[in-house]
């Protein structure tokens, strides 16, 4: 197709709206609604991946509306009544329908490559780590928007109706709901005992993606292979619609895409673990000294390394050998609903955590102490503060020598200073040997997460 069949098929198609319909909502749904995609670490303009990612997701509702104005764009000779004269001229079918599948198809994918472009130009200005994971994720959501459109024009030319186009748009959005709500989903029991859901291989026909959670989270080669061939399948059964000119036609015109989701589904994982895994170029460490952050924020490893070592410092003089010997950024993706995974050799922490998120200096040195002697329990991917501030404000008093109150615990001031006062002036009258002993006790039972580290700290059953 050329540079003027192209204007033409411009000016006489929908191809341009499908394009607006695409760009215009997708980046107003992003700067108008102040939802996860702004936050942390995968704020959609922090990193390469979690921008992908979050652009991708907007498809539950973006290819729905690609699969119908493609039926109207279907109907556009059945609405001129010029098929039976378009059809009587010596020009093959296959180049008319290429002309009209291409031209929407180069207009839904230029508007989701100035989606990408405009959350990848933000990325750019926030991010050390550069690398081109990201690009297959981004390809394959503009090859579904492709793939989506080309179907919906093979169903408006099969079925040349004003129902048509809101009928297979609703059929899309109904796909993609039950994609991510029961057929897509297999039912399980979190290691909390608390039932949850996981996707299974039927899930990765849909056109989005589970929510991002973990800026360190991709998808895994095996998943853009097979919805590859599941919508080049789907690309070639509408290109077959659109010039299927008998029932017989229209009918083996399907077979593409029953064999592209038979092969698909041969090739996608089954395991969860297999679908959305960990991109290990990012989670690498990247140190300064003993403390180390991942690659994906390594440009935020000056301000760490200062706090961090400090940290170190006054745990060993105060602990002893017992002491943590490094700080890291917690680089473990676990499941929804998992208890964390703590360590005794190591500060586990999370750039996201709101006793870590924007602090800096001392107040980062207090939080570093505060998560080695007493770590939070919450599972992993759910929100939660302390049930008492007490033990990480003790905890702390004790390794600096002053009782102050700790940021982002989800206490005021007063509150932590109340409730952790009295124990503190019972710990500080017990002999150094038992003050140790206390906080020992408190630290092995917070670090397993299983007891109470209050009850162990007051010298009682932890359990």
């Amino acid at each position: 197709m050329n540079t003027r069949v192209l204007r033409i098929e411009l000016r006489r198609s929908v191809a341009p709206w499908a394009g607006a319909v695409v760009l215009v909502p997708a980046l107003a749904f992003l700067y108008l609604v102040d939802a996860a995609w702004w936050r942390g670490t995968t704020a959609w303009t922090a990193q390469w991946t979690p921008m992908a990612m979050w652009t991708r997701s907007l498809l539950f509702y973006l290819w729905p509306l690609a699969v119908g104005l493609g039926a109207l764009q279907g109907l556009r000779d059945h609405r001129s009544t010029m098929y039976e004269l378009l059809t009587s001229t010596p020009r093959p079918a296959r180049h008319r329908a290429a002309a009209l599948a291409g031209t929407t198809a180069f207009t839904l994918a230029s508007a989701f490559a100035l989606l990408v472009l405009v959350g990848g130009v933000q990325v750019w200005g926030n991010t050390a780590y550069t690398h081109v994971g990201w690009l297959p994720i981004s390809l394959v959501g503009a090859l579904f928007l492709v793939a989506g459109s080309v179907l919906g024009m093979g169903a408006g030319r099969a079925l040349p109706s004003a129902l048509t186009p809101p009928a297979v748009a609703m059929a899309a959005f109904v796909f993609t709901v039950l994609m991510h709500s029961s057929l897509g989903r297999t039912r399980t029991v979190t290691e909390g005992g608390f039932p949850g859901t996981e996707p299974n291989r039927v899930s990765l026909l849909s056109p989005t993606v589970e929510e991002v959670r973990d800026a360190l989270v991709t998808l895994s080669a095996s998943v853009h292979l097979g919805q590859t061939v599941w919508l080049l399948g789907m690309a070639v059964t509408g290109f077959a619609l659109l010039i299927a000119a008998t029932p017989r036609a229209r009918l083996t015109a399907l077979t593409p895409l029953v064999a592209g989701a038979a092969v698909a589904l041969l090739v996608l994982p089954s395991d969860p673990g297999r679908m959305y895994v960990v991109d290990k170029a990012a989670a690498e460490l990247v140190c300064d000294g003993p403390v180390c952050v991942t690659t994906t924020q390594r440009a935020r490893l000056d301000e760490v390394a200062g706090p961090g070592k400090k940290a170190l410092r006054l745990l060993h003089t105060a602990l002893g050998d017992r002491a943590p010997v490094s700080v890291r950024e917690n680089a473990a993706v676990l499941p929804q609903g998992t208890t964390p995974r703590w360590s005794r050799e190591s500060v586990l922490f999370d750039f996201d955590d709101d006793m870590i998120t924007g602090l800096k200096g001392e107040e980062l040195t207090r939080a570093l102490i505060a998560q080695a002697l007493v770590p939070m329990c919450v599972p992993v991917g759910w929100s939660g503060t302390a049930a008492d501030p007490a033990p990480q404000s003790v905890a702390v008093a004790w390794v600096t020598g002053d009782l102050e109150p700790l940021a982002g615990n989800g206490f005021s001031a007063a509150e932590q200073i109340a409730a952790a006062r009295p124990v503190w002036k019972k710990l500080k009258a017990l002999p150094p040997d038992e003050q140790l002993s206390r906080i020992t006790a408190m630290r092995t039972t917070a670090l397993s997460c299983e007891g109470e580290p209050l009850a162990a700290l007051k010298g009682g059953a932890s359990r």
